[in-house]
């Protein structure tokens, strides 16, 4: 075999995936082992090294094949120098990881964090292939974005673009403030964490709902008591729709993506909140805007952030 081969690198505070890709975004292989972010910085850039050469090894195609590596981290980056400013879920601050780890595999190395990487994935063999213009949102305990534009991940002038939590679309009656310090951003009312709290908030008021009745109420509960019928989870769920089908219309406003795509936990919700996303976003967005969009679920699910990171030498 002559094709070169990329591979993807997603680091976790657990775990650390890596993945094999073709230069047409089709993840060949997979292999997962643990990050031992308690044994320290070295140790984590240990595993990363041990682990994609055992990829490559336990393949069948051989190192000289392996035309670069890309990884995928949670926190902040220098893209451009290749260096992990901060990323608290394993222990890095100011680590030069791209110079670190070329030296030690031989190979060119290329970072990005997680929330791009991800919708680079999407973008390139997910549910955004053959989609030259998109933008992803990642609904998990927080929300994240990715901005692909003409096919590549736009990155922004500090390298921060895509941070779609922080889109403040909640208005100032209503807003709380963010863990970002900001008040009314979307992060707040959108993700796992502010659905979680709207459900709280409404038992501590007393409001009539099955949630009373359960004792740690996660994103999934509020979901099925909604499709169940219960009037307070669907009025939560709405919420959550409406501000996200707000921030598209103003993300659309801007950018004219073909494409919105929804990942992460909450997206699992299904129809009952990806109808009232499309209703909202229809209501909100001029038409010429809207016409041709698509609003539609992540394909890749856990194995968008490896496929992403291999893609950064070929899409980014």
């Amino acid at each position: 075999m002559s094709e070169n081969i990329y591979v993807g690198v997603d680091l976790g505070g657990t775990a650390i995936k890596v993945g094999i890709c073709n230069e047409e975004g089709h993840l060949l292989q997979k292999y997962e082992g643990p990050t031992e972010t308690a044994k320290g910085v070295d140790t984590v850039i240990d595993n990363i090294e041990k682990y994609v050469r055992h990829i490559v090894e336990e393949s069948p195609y051989s190192w000289d094949q392996l035309a670069g590596v890309g990884a995928g981290f949670a926190g902040f980056t220098n893209i451009r120098e290749g260096i992990i400013i901060l990323a608290p879920n394993v222990g890095f601050k100011d680590v030069p990881i791209r110079a670190l780890l070329e030296e030690r595999l031989g190979k060119p190395v290329k970072i990005d964090n997680d929330a791009n990487v991800a919708a680079l994935g999407e973008a390139w063999s997910g549910a955004g292939r053959g989609v030259e213009n998109c933008v992803c949102y990642t609904l998990g305990t927080g929300v994240g974005g990715g901005i692909i534009v003409n096919g590549k991940i736009y990155q922004g002038f500090g390298g921060m673009a895509g941070e779609l939590g922080h889109i403040s679309v909640v208005p100032d009656l209503e807003a709380i403030q963010c863990g970002c310090g900001e008040m009314g951003c979307l992060e707040t009312v959108s993700s796992a964490t502010g659905i979680i709290r709207m459900a709280k908030d409404a038992v501590e008021r007393g409001d009539r709902t099955s949630l009373a009745h359960v004792e740690n109420i996660a994103a999934k509960e509020v979901f099925d008591a909604a499709k169940a019928g219960d009037e307070v989870a669907i009025r939560i769920v709405n919420r959550a729709a409406y501000y996200l089908g707000k921030s598209m219309a103003a993300v659309a406003a801007v950018l004219n993506p073909e494409a919105f795509i929804i990942g992460g936990g909450v997206s699992n919700a299904g129809d009952i909140l990806f109808n009232e996303v499309r209703t909202v976003f229809a209501k909100l967005t001029p038409e010429p805007l809207q016409r041709g969009v698509r609003i539609v679920p992540a394909e890749l699910g856990n194995d968008a952030g490896v496929v992403g990171a291999a893609g950064l030498h070929l899409r980014s």
